[in-house]
């Protein structure tokens, strides 16, 4: 421990070479070398010394290689991971180190272990008598000392430990300028910042927002997981809508068949930041596909009339079901009359254009009512009929309807 004291010196000791950690030796080295030389075996645990010191396990990690770098402490065995998870501890040698022998003239004898002190020189014999009696003294912890401020504490309700009030030297305004309600104030009041800018990590966040807010397909990803796809698109300043345009150039997306969607996301946009570098490129890319958007909506309603093409659906359909969604508006109609609003049987009736409130009003007019069902099965044909209404209330409304089985067969 004499020697411990004297490494421990900024003046004359050790200077660690480290540049993190404790920048020299203090009381928490010698308190961890005072739990060393208690031992009988020294083999500390790291945890046990972090617990019965209360620091940190690091800190102790901290000191012991500066006790092992001033050569104060050595490895006898090196402890590890050993068969079977078994933990083994260090053991170590408190030696003392060749410096504070030289410092102090100190004359040994004998080579390693069997080294010991013979005599000392006369002129080193107050200082180490010094260092003993520091040895002999048991190190504590020292005591933290908070600041106090020299002026009277004061609390809320009872007031200050000083008699005088500090409102008692204070002049009051002037009339002039309480009754004109404008008064000047040394501290000038700061103005109020605007709104903070998004870094390139909230740029990414907020566009996955607004992806998700926007886009139908994509309701139910993750916004961490589309801002990870969509990085590269955010980083290159591109909107929700050129990033939705970007993903279904290649075709529409239904969301019942995205199961996946941030999946189906990352194949779509693959390479487009690329490929549409520029604003130029972007803006003829998204124009594009409102245009495209645009005039699927029209085919699908019916607005225009082309010329007959064999496999597409003609605008007769869609005149049924504008009918359809005029008796829902109206509320005015039964089901009987939306059956006859349905029934044509020359044309198809596009059943992907209903919104699902129209989905569930069609089921429940069904459930109530199987002819119906018989009219749609006429006007729409048996596949679309059970697409819309389920195979269950087909299936139920032709066995009321004593229907042939052969000629319309259940789907099950």
């Amino acid at each position: 421990m004499a020697s411990v004291h004297w490494a421990a010196d900024p003046k004359t000791g050790y200077t660690p070479t480290r540049n993190h950690g404790p920048r020299g030796m203090n009381a928490t080295t010698l308190l961890i070398a005072q739990e060393c030389a208690n031992l009988k075996e020294c083999r500390p645990g790291i945890a046990y010394l972090a617990r019965k010191l209360k620091i940190s396990e690091r800190t102790v990690e901290y000191h012991l290689g500066m006790l092992r770098e001033a050569g104060l402490l050595v490895y006898r065995t090196k402890g590890g991971r050993v068969a079977h998870g078994r933990d083994e501890a260090s053991v170590y040698e408190r030696t003392i180190p060749l410096a504070f022998d030289e410092a102090h003239g100190i004359r040994t004898i004998g080579e390693g272990v069997q080294r010991r002190p013979v005599g000392a020189a006369d002129t080193a014999r107050k200082a180490l008598g010094k260092l003993a009696r520091k040895a002999a003294r048991k190190v504590r912890r020292p005591r933290r000392r908070t600041p106090v401020s020299g002026q009277g504490r004061c609390t809320l309700m009872e007031g200050g430990s000083t008699g005088t009030s500090s409102a008692g030297g204070s002049i009051p305004p002037s009339e002039t300028k309480l009754a004109s309600g404008h008064s000047s104030h040394p501290t000038p009041k700061k103005a109020h910042r605007g709104p903070q800018k998004l870094n390139k990590v909230g740029r990414r966040h907020q566009l996955a927002r607004q992806l998700i807010d926007n886009v139908p397909w994509l309701s139910r990803a993750s916004a961490p997981r589309i801002a990870w796809i969509a990085r590269h698109c955010a980083d290159a300043g591109w909107q929700w809508q050129e990033v939705q345009a970007a993903a279904e150039e290649a075709g529409p997306i239904d969301t019942m068949d995205s199961r996946r969607p941030s999946g189906l996301l990352a194949y779509r946009l693959k390479g487009a930041h690329e490929l549409y570098a520029s604003t130029k490129a972007r803006h003829l890319m998204l124009t594009a596909w409102e245009d495209s958007r645009l005039r699927e909506r029209i085919r699908h309603q019916g607005w225009d009339t082309p010329a007959a093409i064999p496999g597409q659906r003609t605008g007769a359909a869609a005149v049924a079901m504008d009918d359809i969604r005029a008796a829902r508006q109206t509320q005015a109609v039964s089901a009987a009359d939306l059956a006859a609003a349905t029934e044509h049987p020359e044309g198809d009736t596009n059943i992907e254009a209903l919104t699902r409130a129209e989905v569930l009003e069609h089921r429940a007019f069904a459930a109530q009512d199987p002819t119906y069902v018989r009219n749609l099965l006429q006007a729409l044909g048996d596949r679309d009929a059970r697409r819309l209404l389920t195979n269950k209330l087909v299936d139920q409304a032709l066995v009321l309807l004593r229907l042939n089985t052969t000629e319309l067969a259940p789907a099950f």
